[in-house]
């Protein structure tokens, strides 16, 4: 009986079995960009019924009232409404908890903020699971048998903490993504909005004409204007309008603006005047910060020299010199002693 050789193994892991995983992995992303690139649909549907939907909310007049401090923006579910009765009798659900996970759904673009209750009941369940899988894996199963006992204990306890880590790190990357196109596009935003304040329109009809201009290059700051505009329109108090702008784009740029909105709603000051002087501001700080990316790019760059481009300079000027001292002293070169 033919024995097959032992597969090549570093750091203790298989190589081909860890091929085999990456080959499949590879093989499904392009099936998956192979389905989205077939199914392609109008990006701007969905922020459209969401808009639509807050509009109706405010029509039905399904909002809080004005004195809550922030504004409910979806409808309630079935579904939530069950994981939040399970959670509460299980005593593991925290209004405090709750907000700050609103708030990191509101900064991701994510208009339910019931999914709060979803998101605490993934962080609690995916543990466990990833925890389940994480045992059957590295005690149970024969997968990794030269793994030390330190190996598996660390594998297992990177699937829990990923488990529990995992929703927030994917919302926090939501948020990060998403405010950072948003502050790309703000200083472009404030030059429409002094042009529509010195064109003689009203602040609501600012932000809608800003948001239909920019709608295509800016999305998501076009969504964001969109709804402030709506909310400006049906909110008994134009200021909630603005503080929920601020509390949903966490940037200190934004809540200048909003700061300048608002002063200038209760003193009757200039806005174009002064949104002109932030847009400069802006322009100014967009710039700085390309400058610093390109003065770290050196320094960046000294890594990659090192590491790949330096040795492959070394080989090409050095390796034919090395192969011509290495014939002459083992005497197979032209001048060397005939065979």
């Amino acid at each position: 009986m033919i024995h097959a050789p032992p597969s090549p193994t570093l750091l203790g892991v298989d190589v081909v079995f860890v091929g085999t995983i990456l080959v499949g992995l590879t093989a499904l992303a392009v099936l998956v960009a192979i389905y989205a690139a077939i199914t392609v649909s109008d990006p701007m549907s969905k922020r459209v019924k969401a808009l639509a939907a807050r509009r109706n909310e405010l029509k039905a007049g399904i909002s809080a009232p004005s004195a809550r401090k922030r504004q409910n923006l979806t409808r309630r579910t079935d579904t939530t409404d069950k994981l939040k009765g399970r959670l509460e009798r299980m005593k593991v659900l925290q209004e405090s908890q709750v907000k700050v996970i609103q708030h990191k759904l509101a900064q991701a673009g994510i208009r339910n903020k019931e999914l709060a209750v979803a998101v605490i009941f993934a962080r609690m369940v995916l543990p466990i699971v990833l925890g389940f899988i994480g045992v059957v894996l590295f005690y149970w199963s024969d997968t990794f048998p030269e793994w030390s006992s330190f190996k598996r204990f660390c594998g297992f306890a990177g699937m829990v903490i990923l488990g529990y880590k995992g929703p927030e790190i994917y919302l926090q990357n939501m948020a990060t993504k998403r405010l950072a196109a948003i502050r790309k596009g703000l200083p472009d935003a404030l030059d429409l909005l002094v042009i529509c304040a010195e064109a003689g329109l009203t602040v609501d009809s600012a932000f809608n004409r800003v948001a239909r201009e920019l709608g295509r290059a800016y999305p998501e700051l076009g969504e964001e204007f969109a709804l402030t505009a709506i909310e400006l329109a049906f909110l008994t108090e134009r200021r909630q309008a603005f503080e929920n702008l601020a509390y949903r784009v966490d940037l200190d740029a934004v809540r200048g603006v909003v700061t300048t909105m608002i002063q200038t709603e209760r003193y009757g000051t200039p806005l174009s005047s002064a949104l002109r002087v932030l847009s400069a501001e802006f322009r100014n700080e967009r710039m700085m910060r390309a400058e610093e990316k390109a003065a770290r790019l050196p320094a960046i760059m000294t890594v990659p020299l090192i590491l790949f481009i330096l040795p492959t300079l070394f080989v090409v000027i050095l390796g034919p010199a090395a192969c011509s001292i290495s014939d002459a002293f083992s005497g197979d070169g032209p001048g060397g002693p005939p065979k």
